[in-house]
């Protein structure tokens, strides 16, 4: 039996779901305040279409923050320096963090509202497993870090966390340069000293 292959309406309704949730995100104050009946009235299309194609808003989130992450993604997965493959560890190391903070400053409101959805431990979350197996097996690969990687990169990984990102960039007003020559800076030390066994 041949593959189906989806419906254009169907394509098309899902560009227009997930460039309103874009849209109410990125001019919404809270991320709380989105819900399915908004996107849905801003999409131009019935809840139940919303509910059938993504089940609940964390689904809608999800497929959100797949669509935005994408091009990291591929710079990850097959691309070149520093965010490819071929990257020295230390290097491709603070690459990742660095794209992680820029990701969350540039889609605050989407981040945070990725970050507080659903029950459970957020360390379970689809996103932040994927981001935290592969910073392991990076900082694995780092002198000195084998066997640490696990809580080194829950703890680099905490210094991104989208409640954090939004009271610095957010409340405090900090620079985004500043913000990422921090970071740089913490995971330097932490794989400098982990590479040299201090």
């Amino acid at each position: 039996m041949p593959e189906r292959k989806p419906r254009k309406d169907a394509a098309r309704n899902r560009e227009a779901v997930l460039a309103a949730a874009d849209a109410l995100f990125a001019r919404g104050t809270s991320p709380e305040d989105v819900t399915m009946a908004d996107i849905a009235a801003e999409a131009g299309v019935g809840k139940g279409t919303l509910f059938r194609a993504y089940g609940d808003r964390s689904g809608l989130l999800r497929a959100l923050y797949e669509a935005r992450l994408e091009p990291v993604t591929e710079a990850v997965e097959s691309g070149p320096s520093p965010l490819g493959p071929d990257t020295p560890p230390q290097e491709r190391a603070l690459a990742l963090l660095d794209a992680v903070l820029c990701f969350k400053l540039d889609n605050r409101r989407l981040a945070l509202a990725l970050e507080g959805s659903g029950s459970g431990s957020p360390y379970r979350a689809v996103h932040y497993e994927r981001w935290h197996g592969l910073l392991q097996a990076v900082l694995e690969e780092i002198p000195g870090l084998t066997g640490a990687g696990d809580f080194t990169a829950h703890a680099l990984l905490a210094a991104t966390r989208a409640d954090l990102v939004e009271h610095l960039a957010g409340q405090e007003h900090v620079e985004r340069e500043w913000m990422r020559t921090q970071l740089a800076d913490f995971v330097a030390r932490v794989t400098a000293g982990a590479s040299t066994g201090s």
